[in-house]
């Protein structure tokens, strides 16, 4: 299985949140699970970071490799992907993961229930 984590999904999993659902938490911690996390999101969560929107590890890649989490880049498919998805969500982080989860057979990880509108794969 092929992980994508959305931003929610990803600080949970780090602050080892109760909020994280328990599906999730099995998923992502399962040796067989390939585990990603989007340029996309360390994007978001530098901006909001620096914002004071939230809180983080300080040093975010540090704690991606010590979960063994990979890295996807954006590429100018997925670009073009998130500017063509339909308008049911306006947020350009969460479009660009759902474009990159679409593009690259990603199985999407998250809690929001607007990316069912959208074609691509969730974990249940």
């Amino acid at each position: 299985m092929r992980l994508l984590l959305d931003t929610h999904i990803l600080l949970w999993w780090l602050a080892d949140d109760s909020l994280l659902p328990e599906r999730a938490t099995a998923a992502i911690a399962n040796a067989d699970t390939e585990v990603i996390v989007s340029a996309a999101t360390a994007w978001e969560i530098s901006i909001k970071k620096a914002a004071g929107r939230l809180d983080s590890p300080d040093d975010l890649l540090d704690a991606l490799a010590a979960n063994e989490f990979d890295i996807l880049a954006i590429n100018a498919d997925h670009a073009i992907t998130a500017g063509s998805l339909p308008h049911h969500h306006s947020d350009p982080f969460d479009r660009m993961l759902i474009a990159q989860a679409r593009a690259e057979g990603l199985i999407l990880v998250s809690v929001d229930d607007r990316f069912s509108d959208y074609d691509v794969d969730l974990l249940p």
